[in-house]
């Protein structure tokens, strides 16, 4: 049953014993909004196979308790963070459980007690309006949890909203954290140098596709799919696929560019559609989704690419359009 802020809050008080469970490689949106609640409410901070650095770091910085592969019987419910498939928990038993996810799409909540789900850049916005509905004061750990969440999921402002900002700005004026804070603590997260050999070795297997003015890149890596995905729009590709897999499980992150996005590209549509197909599950944003099934890498990877070419054959390209103009002045 879908319920709004207050009676989200409201249900989770009848549980006494709440387990908030994020995603495998847990990313600071999930952390962070996790242990918002479990500060305000109480409860007990799960991770299903860790978590990523920055993630790591928060825990490390604010002194966060968590339990690594946690048990959800031995808890009276399970409040699952910022995840919308349960591919990403393992597929464990997960029991009696709740939702809150930002995600486009989110299939756990087809089977939970009660559910938050609405479309917002972050779930650490979604948990903010549950604490200031609640009167809950903004501590600061709370605070520079909530705000790496929030400048971590959007890309550091790249994805944000106006409703992003305004969020930002409450948190920034109730905790008395400055936002130069939240930037010095991610700055200190240290360089890891096996995901910068993945990187490098990422890119020597790039396969580069024009269509039109747009650059559809696709790889795979060992690891660190979300990173190298988001690396290859950082030096020019509009969308990116980075495959990875163990035996047949494979898994296909994808990421967009906001023209992209704008023309069309919807990869949390493309990638649930395409898992429907197979034994797996698929979704997210429409700039940044992941795909997990039982099949060929290659095959999945160019079911993407052909539903992405297919939106973006015949559409301009805003920044070339912008370019070409510029020059012509």
């Amino acid at each position: 049953m879908e319920v709004q802020e207050l009676e989200f809050y409201n249900r989770l008080l009848d549980y006494p014993q709440v387990l908030y469970l994020c995603h495998r490689n847990a990313d600071p949106d999930a952390v962070s909004s996790a242990f918002a609640l479990s500060e305000a409410i109480g409860g007990t901070i799960g991770l299903v196979d860790g978590c990523n650095r920055v993630a790591s770091l928060l825990i490390e910085k604010l002194n966060i308790d968590v339990v690594i592969d946690p048990d959800p019987s031995q808890y009276d419910i399970t409040l699952v963070v910022d995840t919308s498939t349960s591919s990403q928990l393992n597929d464990i038993k997960l029991g009696k459980y709740c939702v809150i996810d930002h995600h486009a799409t989110t299939a756990l909540i087809e089977n939970a007690e009660f559910y938050l789900h609405r479309h917002a850049t972050s779930t650490a916005e979604m948990v903010f309006d549950i604490l200031r509905i609640m009167g809950a004061p903004i501590m600061r750990r709370t605070a520079l949890g909530l705000l790496t969440g929030i400048i971590t999921d959007t890309g550091h402002f790249k994805h944000a909203s106006y409703d992003t900002f305004r969020t930002v700005s409450e948190i920034i004026e109730s905790s008395g954290v400055e936002y130069a804070e939240v930037l010095e603590m991610m700055a200190s997260t240290p360089q890891d140098i096996s995901m910068r050999i993945a990187m490098l070795k990422c890119a020597t297997r790039a396969n580069i596709e024009r269509v039109d003015d747009w650059l559809v890149v696709d790889s795979h890596v060992n690891s660190f799919g979300g990173a190298a995905s988001s690396m290859f729009l950082n030096i020019g590709a509009d969308v990116a696929l980075i495959g990875t897999s163990r035996d047949r499980n494979v898994r296909v992150s994808g990421r967009a560019k906001r023209d992209a996005v704008n023309s069309g590209v919807n990869l949390g549509k493309i990638m649930e559609d395409i898992s429907s197909n197979y034994q797996g599950t698929g979704g997210g944003h429409a700039g940044a989704a992941g795909i997990d099934v039982v099949a060929d890498m290659d095959v999945i990877i160019q079911e993407c690419r052909k539903r992405i070419r297919n939106v973006l054959q015949g559409k301009p390209n805003p920044s070339i359009c912008e370019a070409l103009q510029e020059n012509s002045e």
